[in-house]
């Protein structure tokens, strides 16, 4: 949200620098998340001063160029090229220096410099007014006021205004400061904590009136549940035009287009106090009538975007007698706003039920002004003073008449909330004594009323629009706020209570597994656990309507829950790949969540993501390629640092990989590596190849807190190491080769390595050849020649007889 500074003060007088300002909204709980500055005018005219011609003759070299000396003011006149046909002796004219820099309203800058213009030395530029990005003439330069004395800057001419605007980053429950009326109330309240009085200043709609009553438009309310307060006037013979500089100025500062004077009144009160308010061309309505209601399912309606939309049976909507005309509180329609042709308007101003704005905005993906505020709760009880405040603004801007009395439909009063504080659980809440009277002049700068004093606490009247503030802990948290955090201290005893944990805590293991992988070169990452429900069509047939879905989205692309860590995994090495980062090694922990029937679950997993090169160009090394079996070694490392042994190695089938293996422990399996599929990767714009592993980190963990700690002496006796040459099937795997060797010898097998795969001449068709090392070793003795024979032999027997094995 943007506040301007300007603006601000208007309702609270304060001279303090925009930083000190800053600095107390974040205290109160408005964290300003930055400041920037704004210009009327780009670059403020600097160097730009009055300038009054002394000469004007034809130049020397040039027939269309005039040959001036101007004075600026200083010692001397100067001399200036100009070609404008209007530029004569006697002008009063703006004089851009040497070094000014000067904008144009499309953003086009360049700098004055000191030059000569066909043979004639020109120290300065005579600007016309879309030169010094005043407006869009072009035809000559401007002549200003006779009156002026040269060298006054022009900047005090044309009044430019400098602002500073603050970016406050508003929570969604601070609907009592979303505009710059509420931000000077909670900054009022600030300064009272200082000892600075400053009064509100509010501004006054108490000369309303009713001018005669020659334009009656009747309204009919048919939902007072979806429109509990619903209110209206009229105004006639306006004339639709341009908005005056200052207003353009103030809603400019925020990032607000003008459009003409009605229009800007509106939008500048929804700033100004918070109340959105829509004008509607009252030629328009038809019947003079309008009625607030809901239409049936499927009713085409057109909006203000041009854009043809279906209306939901539970939307809210102001009709005239024959067709829809606005989106109650979203969006008006084509059909029925202010144009230049209007000379009488009905203007509206109401409270609409919270939810069912939200529902209607998120329904039709609209997001304005009106709905953001009115989604989160306003102020009831100042919807007609708002509508009295903007009519009087547009009868000021655009003349014309109030022409009948304010409709005011509120059936059914709003009382404030009522809550009773004690002191008690203040002290008990902020771990800290808060004098009474202290917590009662906080109250009171907060328009919290005090009805009744007791000696344990204070019964309290809480305004209707401070719609976060309902119990007892809420006002607290005010009270606590505005006091200032920073005002609690810490003190020398702390209390904590301490629970039994599991031996192996998952934080810890985070960290610690975190701080190898970035050792091994790799980057954590956090990504969304909202993603688009089209990622369900790249899973596994029986993961696809598995989704958990958001009943209430923020769009369409975060509407359901992630089922897998790889797909915004490979959103980020997209957004890396397409800003030349080609070579990434990434991991992240986090959650993926599943339905099934009625029943949902989640589950923490750890992914790591590797693309590209493992190692960089140099002039000692070539670059390596990452592939599938660096990754697996990755994994079976971080495995090992967890502490869990006695992993084995499996095919892994998925429709997520075009090749993948499994490290699994007791039939378990605990990763899930492989090759991401072309199909997927193209889905996100990726050309090169992307390895993934899915550690199941739920798994690991219950697995670890069953795991008891074993541990072995160290070896006295040498090891051996024998070879086997293997000649086998191709259709056979190391992992057999493996699993059959430690069921062969349980004893002194130790360790196995492949340590080379051969293929092609000299072997038969359908053959390869594995050749394999063995390392022997036995705890207690050192192995004799005869063992180690008897080992080998007998390995080769179960190669022979079971996986059709010869030696080479």
């Amino acid at each position: 949200m943007k506040i301007s500074y300007n603006w601000l003060k208007q309702f609270i007088k304060i001279d303090w620098e925009a930083q000190k300002t800053a600095e107390l909204l974040t205290d109160l709980g408005l964290e300003v998340e930055g400041i920037t500055a704004y210009e009327s005018v780009k670059g403020g005219l600097k160097g730009v001063v009055v300038g009054h011609v002394l000469s004007c003759v034809k130049h020397p070299n040039a027939d269309r160029l005039k040959l001036t000396t101007v004075d600026i003011g200083g010692p001397a006149p100067l001399q200036i090229v100009c070609g404008a046909p209007n530029v004569e002796k006697g002008q009063k004219v703006p004089v851009a220096t040497i070094g000014t820099k000067l904008y144009t309203l499309e953003g086009e800058s360049w700098t004055i410099k000191k030059g000569k213009i066909r043979g004639e030395e020109s120290q300065g530029m005579i600007c016309a007014e879309d030169e010094l990005g005043l407006g869009k003439g072009h035809d000559g330069i401007m002549v200003l006021s006779e009156n002026l004395v040269p060298g006054t800057p022009c900047s005090t001419v044309f009044e430019i205004e400098n602002d500073e605007v603050f970016e406050i980053g508003l929570t969604p429950n601070r609907s009592d400061a979303m505009s710059h009326y509420g931000v000077a109330r909670d900054l009022k309240a600030g300064l009272k904590q200082k000892d600075i009085q400053q009064e509100l200043i509010t501004p006054s709609a108490s000369n309303f009136a009713t001018e005669n009553r020659a334009l009656k438009i009747d309204v009919v309310v048919e939902n007072n549940e979806l429109a509990p307060r619903y209110c209206g006037v009229t105004l006639s013979n306006l004339i639709v035009q341009p908005s005056p500089d200052w207003l353009k100025n103030r809603l400019r500062s925020i990032g607000i287009t003008p459009k003409n004077n009605v229009v800007d009144a509106t939008n500048y009160v929804l700033h100004e106090l918070g109340q959105p308010l829509h004008a509607f061309d009252a030629a328009k309505i038809k019947g003079h009538k309008i009625f607030v209601k809901t239409l049936p399912k499927g009713t085409k309606f057109i909006t203000l975007d041009g854009v043809e939309r279906e209306l939901h049976e539970e939307d809210l909507m102001i009709c005239d007698a024959e067709k829809p005309m606005c989106i109650a509180g979203v969006f008006g329609g084509i059909g029925s706003g202010v144009t230049e042709s209007t000379n009488a308007i009905f203007l509206e101003s109401a409270y609409f039920d919270p939810v069912s704005i939200r529902k209607s905005a998120k329904r039709h993906g609209l997001n304005t002004d009106a709905s953001f505020r009115f989604e989160r709760g306003i102020d009831i009880n100042d919807v007609e003073y708002c509508l009295k405040r903007a009519a009087l603004l547009i009868s000021e801007l655009a003349g014309g008449d109030i022409t009948s009395d304010v409709i005011d439909l509120y059936p059914k009063k709003k009382d404030d909330y009522q809550v009773f504080l004690t002191y008690d659980k203040i002290n008990k809440l902020i771990g800290h004594e808060i004098p009474s009277e202290t917590i009662k002049s906080i109250l009171a700068s907060l328009d919290i009323k005090v009805k009744n004093v007791s000696e344990s606490g204070l019964g309290l009247a809480i305004p209707f629009y401070r719609v976060d503030v309902q119990r007892e802990v809420d006002v607290i948290e005010e009270i606590l706020r505005v006091y200032g955090y920073n005002n609690v201290g810490s003190k020398d005893k702390l209390n904590a209570s301490i629970a039994p944990t599991s031996r192996f805590e998952d934080y810890k293991l985070q960290n610690n597994i975190g701080n190898h992988l970035a050792s091994q070169g790799f980057f954590e990452i956090m990504t969304n656990s909202l993603t688009t429900p089209s990622y369900q069509n790249l899973l596994p047939e029986n993961e696809e309507n598995s989704a958990v879905e958001i009943l209430n989205p923020l769009s369409a692309d975060l509407s359901v829950m992630r089922q897998s860590l790889l797909f915004s995994g490979l959103e980020a090495i997209s957004y890396n790949i397409n800003r030349k980062r080609n070579d990434l090694r990434l991991f992240e922990f986090g959650k993926t969540y599943r339905q099934s029937g009625n029943d949902r679950s989640e589950s923490k997993h750890l992914c790591l993501l590797v693309t590209g090169n493992r190692t960089d160009d140099s002039w000692t090394n070539a670059p390596k390629k990452s592939d599938l079996f660096y990754l697996k070694s990755i994994a079976e490392n971080v495995l090992v640092r967890l502490g869990m042994s006695n992993i084995r190695t499996a095919t892994q089938n998925s429709s997520l990989f075009t090749e993948g293996l499994s490290l699994q422990s007791k039939s378990e399996s605990l990763v899930a590596i492989g090759t991401v599929k072309k199909s997927i990767l193209i889905e996100f714009g990726i050309k090169q190849e992307v390895l993934f592993a899915d550690f199941n980190w739920d798994l690991i963990l219950s697995t670890l807190n069953k795991k008891e700690i074993v541990y072995t002496e160290i070896p006295r006796f040498p090891e051996v190491t024998r070879d086997l040459a293997l000649l086998l099937d191709e259709a056979v795997t190391y992992q057999e080769i493996h699993d059959l060797a430690f069921r062969t010898e349980k004893k002194f097998l130790k360790n196995m390595d492949l340590f080379d795969v051969y293929t092609g001449d000299n072997l038969p068709s359908g053959k390869k050849s594995y050749a394999v090392s063995f390392t022997l070793q036995d705890e207690k003795n050192t192995l004799t020649d005869r063992q180690i024979e008897k080992i080998m032999g007998k390995l080769r027997q179960r190669y022979e007889a079971d996986l059709g094995a010869s030696l080479r």
